[in-house]
């Protein structure tokens, strides 16, 4: 499937209309106006996986800054975003600089990063094979089917000797480049299906967001790209908010918070089982990362 077609497909099946009947009401203009009585201000912030821990750590953390923060649960990557440009929330932080650029194009929409918050390295896990020596040639591998993380899963496998990808590979790659004569098989599904799915393939490749969820150990864990390589940096995780909130600064606020508190850090890390890598990247320079990507995906359309 090309590039653009690939765009076209994730614009229509952005579900808005069901996200406004899942989200409750109200604008980031009044959720975190506050009163005249000086009542705690309130803001919504959009993310999937809300069950961890850390999530409650943190809106203590908050309240005791004086701001009230509502955690609005997701059950896939599709539905933050749109849910955000569409005033249901003020914030939302599930994805990175990648996603977030693929959805703007997509949806011809100015969302903005306002804060950075980990990178998580993409794993293969296995609860059939030790090592990625032992998977037979011919097994399939399970990734996931939204563009920008099929892409980075594709160059997880083709580092770990599984598949070659034509060109090289690039943050583009679809199940489709993967040449014909790679060791294995390649199957895109739904990414919060990846984990669950394991028992239908010789392995997986797992968003951070499902690992802990799912009981998954380092021990099923087989290969995963590295973090600390510059081609790292657009899937750093980020806060992301309309533009015309950038500057807001209860909102940079709940960054600082996110990033300052330990008890929230320590958290974080635990729920990514040890393998997320903290990071206060400037703003500017996320900035500069999502506006390179989008460029880049609008080229290859």
């Amino acid at each position: 499937m090309s590039t653009k077609k690939s765009l076209a497909a994730i614009a229509l099946a952005l579900p808005l209309a069901l996200l406004l009947g899942a989200c409750a009401g109200g604008s980031s203009d009044t959720a975190a106006s506050g009163d005249a009585s000086g009542s705690s201000e309130t803001v919504k912030i959009g993310v999937v996986g809300a069950g961890e821990p850390y999530w409650e750590t943190y809106k203590e953390a908050a309240a005791a800054e004086g701001i009230d923060v509502e955690i609005v649960n997701f059950d896939s990557y599709d539905q933050p975003n749109p849910a955000l440009s569409a005033g249901e929330l003020d914030l939302n932080q599930f994805q990175h600089i990648i996603y977030l650029a693929t959805y703007n194009v997509a949806a011809s929409d100015d969302l903005v990063p306002i804060g950075a918050t980990a990178i998580y390295p993409l794993g293969l896990y296995s609860t059939k094979y030790g090592k990625v020596g032992d998977i037979p040639a011919g097994e399939t591998i399970a990734v996931p089917n939204d563009e920008s993380n099929q892409a980075r899963a594709l160059l997880v496998l083709q580092s770990a000797g599984l598949i070659e990808l034509k060109d090289g590979g690039s943050v583009f790659s679809t199940v489709a480049d993967i040449e014909s004569g790679s060791k294995v098989k390649v199957e895109a599904v739904a990414a919060d299906f990846t984990a669950s799915s394991l028992p239908d393939f010789a392995g997986a490749v797992v968003n951070n967001d499902f690992v802990s969820k799912a009981g998954l150990t380092k021990d099923q864990l087989l290969a995963q790209d590295d973090p600390s390589d510059e081609s790292a940096f657009p899937y750093i995780n980020i806060f992301a908010a309309k533009a015309a909130d950038a500057e807001n600064p209860t909102y940079l606020k709940l960054v600082k918070i996110y990033q300052d508190t330990p008890s929230v850090q320590d958290g974080v890390l635990e729920a990514s089982g040890g393998t997320g890598v903290l990071v206060k990247t400037p703003v500017s320079d996320l900035v500069a990362s999502l506006k390179k990507t989008e460029d880049e995906i609008r080229a290859q359309q």
